[in-house]
Parts: structure tokens; C-alpha cells; sequence
């Protein structure tokens, strides 16, 4: 579900990558910036859209899947900590195509080691405790999601990725 849904907030992110490129190789920095405010909200909402949905949805959709009683039970809380995520979700992802848009792919790849430096001890401190899979997915969704979270934002909020014109080290769609 959580795939699938990130392939849905994912299609914002597409469009984020051709517009912010698009903007930034015509040279308009003030575009760029509306631009990447409306998609943000776009964002959001859509996130919030499909957390109600997945929220909605989590008592049945174990059903689908199995017939295990104690999996369908447990997937619910599961499935309400990802409906819970799904508006940062739709923020990350947004950035994530504002940034690659922009050719800022130097900074994405450091600030994945900065989440992962964030996210990985835990998990591993949560694996040697076999902590449950409610508390695996608060990780995922807490964590994870809000380590990306902060790091995409405090690009976004700066100006070093509002390169105009050909970027350094890009290749050329020519």
C-alpha cells in the first residue's frame, strides 16, 4: 500500500522535475519559487487525501490480502501510521522532483546519508529489541520520512539550488 501510494504522490514529483528545469533553464528564479509552492501544497493535500483514504480504508483492506485474523488486526494500526505519514510523504516527494528538476542531485545523495545516519541506528536498536511491527513503521514514517522531511525543506528554503541556466555537470538533453 505504501508503494503504491508513493507512485500515486510520486506523479506530482515528475511534474515538480520538468517544471522546476524548465523554469530554472529559462532563468526565472521567482517562477521557480511559485512553482515550487503551489506543488508543495499540492502536496500536502494530496497527502492528506490519501492518509484519509488509506485511514479509511485500513479496517478492510486486510481482507484483501489474507484470511489470518491476527494479520488482518495488525495491519490496521500499520496501515494508520502510514495513512498518518502520507502528507510528508507527498512534501518529500515533491521536493525530491524540485531538487532532481533542478540538478541537485550532490545534495539529495548527502542528505540521504544524513537520513540514513539518522534512521539506520534506530532501526537496528528496534531489530536487537524485535520491537513490533507498529513500532518498525512509526520508525519508517517518524523518522525516516521526517529526517528526509527536514533535509529537503532546508534545501528548498535556500537559494543554492536555484541554478539558472545549464547546470554544471548535468547532462544536456540535446
Amino acid at each position: 500500500m505504501w508503494t503504491f501510494l508513493a507512485f500515486s504522490l510520486d506523479a506530482i514529483a515528475i511534474a515538480a522535475q520538468a517544471i522546476t528545469g524548465r523554469a530554472l533553464g529559462a532563468g526565472d528564479v521567482d517562477g521557480t519559487r511559485a512553482a515550487t509552492r503551489r506543488m508543495v501544497v499540492w502536496g500536502v493535500r494530496c497527502g492528506v487525501v490519501t492518509g484519509l483514504l488509506l485511514a479509511a480504508a485500513s479496517p478492510v483492506l486486510g481482507r484483501l490480502f489474507t484470511d489470518d485474523r491476527a494479520v488482518q488486526q495488525l495491519l490496521v494500526p500499520v496501515l494508520l501510521v502510514a495513512a498518518l505519514g502520507q502528507p510528508v510523504a507527498g512534501v518529500v516527494f515533491v521536493l525530491d522532483g524540485v531538487l532532481i528538476g533542478a540538478g541537485d542531485g550532490p545534495y539529495l545523495a548527502r542528505g540521504g546519508l544524513v537520513t540514513l545516519a539518522a534512521h539506520a541506528p534506530l532501526v537496528l536498536v528496534l531489530g536487537a529489541a524485535s520491537a513490533g511491527l507498529v513500532t518498525v513503521w512509526l520508525c519508517f514514517a517518524g523518522v525516516f520520512m521526517g529526517a528526509r522531511l527536514v533535509v529537503l525543506v532546508r534545501r528548498a528554503r535556500g537559494t543554492a539550488w536555484l541554478v539558472t541556466g545549464p547546470r554544471a555537470g548535468v547532462a544536456s538533453a540535446t
